[in-house]
């Protein structure tokens, strides 16, 4: 059995607009420890993380404690909103859950995203069967991966873990076959 432990970014810095460059808080820095902890015990086989920087230094804490190297894998970067600032955030994301082929001019839509997404991680499937794996991600591309294994992990779903920083979504999978999901909170979990 292959478990894949997607890991959702802790707080990052909103008032850096440059999805690439935005740094995690003093608070999203502290909660890389609560990463740390919980992925001790997984016997993790591989880093990997998405280019973006909140995402790469919330698994950084891991990596570094346990002398492993994370792998950037591209795929695995958040959706491109736009090229500006989207201040009515809230109904953006609604209406992209409502139908998954929006997207603004330079954006992506969700299906993008969760094709691009899918491909990446059958990608992580195929070169490591029966590995345990942590990938450092984001909220809404982990949410269209939870959605494409189950489709029941939808907007609703996507609202009760969008303001959770960090998550985990651990994925179980026999070959290419997700054989079971969960979600933790990690600032109510450990462990």
């Amino acid at each position: 059995m292959t478990k894949v432990y997607f890991v959702r970014h802790a707080e990052p810095n909103y008032n850096n607009h440059d999805d690439l460059t935005r740094e995690l808080t003093e608070k999203g820095l502290r909660d890389r420890e609560k990463v740390t902890e919980f992925l001790a015990d997984k016997e993790i086989d591989v880093v990997m993380s998405s280019p973006f920087k909140r995402a790469y230094d919330t698994v950084k804490h891991f990596a570094d404690s346990c002398g492993e190297t994370i792998l950037v894998v591209d795929d695995f970067r958040e959706r491109k909103i736009d090229n500006v600032w989207i201040p009515d955030f809230n109904s953006f994301c609604e209406r992209q859950w409502q139908d998954f082929d929006y997207k603004l001019a330079d954006g992506e839509s969700l299906r993008e995203v969760q094709t691009r997404n899918i491909a990446a991680l059958e990608q992580v499937l195929a070169q490591y069967p029966d590995k345990n794996v942590a990938i450092g991600g984001h909220g809404t591309a982990i949410s269209m991966v939870l959605n494409y294994y189950d489709p029941a992990f939808d907007y609703g779903e996507y609202n009760k873990v969008r303001r959770l920083m960090p998550f985990v979504a651990e994925l179980d999978f026999e070959g290419q076959k997700c054989i079971g999901a969960k979600v933790y909170d990690l600032n109510a979990v450990s462990g």
